[in-house]
């Protein structure tokens, strides 16, 4: 409880890591800012709403003031999108409801299809996104959600792929689909200059084939989130050895859940288990 609610690491002067705090939320997703010469991009919002418990709207403010004093310019924008509608990922939106400049883009998938600019081709199909001399290749990644998206930024390599590929438990809501999206995204990355593969949590130990369970406040030795482009053929291979099978697959740096026959009431279990862990934490 004694952690900020935010933790905020600079890549480098043009690109902001920020994850939100076990302490407020047990997911703990991470965020990305990328500054271009015309306007911020900040992808995802977290899980919390409330800015007083998790100020986003505040810290990027005072990123984007610092980068401005630095960088001095006038109209500069900021555009939040998300790699994906779940609620982990677009809680606090409404906090930049009314900031000056701003657009946010909708969850839906026609709100985020409109705004890229994707055609006929989605999800197969790639689209840039110009940030101002920084131009982001925007790429469909169905499977986990209709609407999920991953961002390529060949500044700093990074390939931001949301909860599609991460080190934790990898939701398959729609197998056909997730492979087909992972065999864009393998070669992608080998035609790309992607540097590390980042989704939006950690959820694996350093102990091979071991997560933290869902709803922990703590995960004392958790692995790096960066994960090499390799990661997106082992995924990838862990698929076709899959097939349709619809069950649980555990692997040493991730964890498949690919539409299990008991998905609904591993839903209800989880569930229940969160609820008793807050309940838990907040007796303290």
């Amino acid at each position: 409880m004694t952690e900020p609610p935010i933790d905020v690491t600079h890549h480098d002067e043009h690109a902001v890591i920020l994850r939100q705090s076990k302490s407020v939320h047990y997911e703990a997703p991470f965020l990305h800012l990328l500054f271009g010469a015309e306007r911020a991009l900040l992808l995802d919002t977290g899980a919390t709403a409330d800015p007083a418990l998790f100020p986003l709207r505040a810290t990027v403010d005072g990123l984007i003031d610092a980068w401005l004093a630095a960088h001095p310019r006038t109209g500069y924008g900021l555009v939040v999108a998300h790699t994906h509608g779940h609620g982990d990922h677009v809680a606090a939106d409404a906090q930049f409801s009314d900031r000056p400049d701003t657009v946010v883009v909708g969850r839906e998938l026609e709100a985020v299809t409109e705004f890229f600019g994707f055609g006929e081709d989605w999800p197969e199909g790639a689209v840039t996104f110009d940030l101002g001399g920084r131009e982001l290749t925007v790429l469909g990644s169905l499977g986990h959600h209709r609407a999920s998206i991953t961002i390529f930024d060949p500044r700093t390599g990074f390939l931001l792929t949301g909860d599609t590929v991460l080190p934790g438990r990898l939701y398959v809501e729609d197998t056909e689909a997730y492979v087909a999206t992972i065999e864009r995204l393998v070669g992608f990355a080998a035609r790309e200059p992607v540097t590390s593969v980042r989704g939006c949590h950690v959820e694996m130990s350093r102990r091979p084939g071991r997560d933290y369970p869902l709803g922990a406040v703590s995960q004392p030795d958790e692995r790096p989130l960066p994960m090499a482009p390799e990661r997106l053929v082992a995924v990838r291979d862990a698929m076709v050895g899959i097939g349709a099978r619809r069950d649980v697959f555990r692997y040493d740096d991730f964890i498949v859940y690919n539409r299990p026959p008991t998905w609904d009431m591993l839903r209800l279990v989880a569930r229940a288990r969160v609820h008793k862990a807050m309940r838990t934490f907040g007796a303290h």
